[in-house]
C-alpha cells in the first residue's frame, strides 16, 4: 500500500507537503496561540474593570451620604460680645462657665486651676491654667464658645501634645476682673 502511494504521489510532492505542514504548524504556534493569550488576558482585564464598575455601583448610597453630609458642615460664626469684667465674688462663675463650654465640646478637663499671684493681689486680670484632653476639633469648638464669654480677657499660651488616642491641651486664660 505504501508502495501504491509513492506511486500516485511524487516526491516533491511529498516534500512540498511536508514544508506547507510545517509552515502551517508554525503559524499556529507561532500566531494563534499567542493571539489566544493576548484575548484571554484581555478578558481578565475587562472581567476586572467590570467588577471594579459593579463595586462602585454598590456604593453609590454610601458616596451619596457622604456628599450629603459634606455639603451640610456645621458653619461657625465666631462670637463677638461686648467686653465685660467679672466681679471678685463671682469667681466661680468662671469655673462653671468652662466645665460647660468643655462639655459641650467633648473635651475633658484635667485641671483648671487659678493662678496664685495673680488671685493674691488685686490685679485687674485673674490668670487660670487649665488642662484639657481629648481631640483637635472638639478643643476649636471650646475656643469658640470661650470667644462668647465676655469676661475673659485673653487666651496667652496653648500648648498641644498629641497622644497615641488624643491630644493634651494647656492654656492661659485672662480673666477681667472687676472691683
Amino acid at each position: 500500500m505504501i508502495k501504491d502511494m509513492h506511486k500516485k504521489i511524487p516526491a516533491n510532492s511529498l516534500s512540498y507537503i511536508l514544508i506547507c505542514g510545517g509552515i502551517i504548524i508554525l503559524i499556529v504556534l507561532l500566531g494563534i496561540i499567542p493571539l489566544y493569550r493576548y484575548n484571554v488576558s484581555h478578558t481578565r482585564d475587562i472581567q476586572k474593570i467590570q467588577d471594579q464598575i459593579d463595586e462602585q455601583k454598590g456604593m453609590r448610597g454610601v458616596y451619596q451620604i457622604l456628599e450629603n453630609a459634606s455639603k451640610k458642615k456645621e458653619e461657625y460664626a465666631l462670637p463677638n460680645p461686648a467686653k465685660g469684667k467679672l466681679p471678685r465674688q463671682d469667681v466661680d462663675k468662671f469655673q462653671d462657665t468652662f466645665r460647660f463650654e468643655a462639655g459641650k465640646s467633648g473635651l475633658m478637663i484635667i485641671s483648671l486651676m487659678p493662678d496664685a499671684k495673680s488671685a493674691a493681689g488685686r490685679y485687674q486680670h485673674l490668670l487660670y491654667n487649665a488642662t484639657l484632653k481629648g481631640e483637635f476639633a472638639d478643643f476649636r469648638k471650646l475656643l469658640i464658645g470661650l470667644g462668647a464669654v465676655p469676661y475673659i480677657d485673653q487666651i496667652e499660651e496653648i500648648d498641644l501634645k498629641q497622644y497615641g488616642d488624643s491630644m493634651e491641651f494647656k492654656m492661659k486664660i485672662w480673666i477681667a476682673m472687676a472691683n
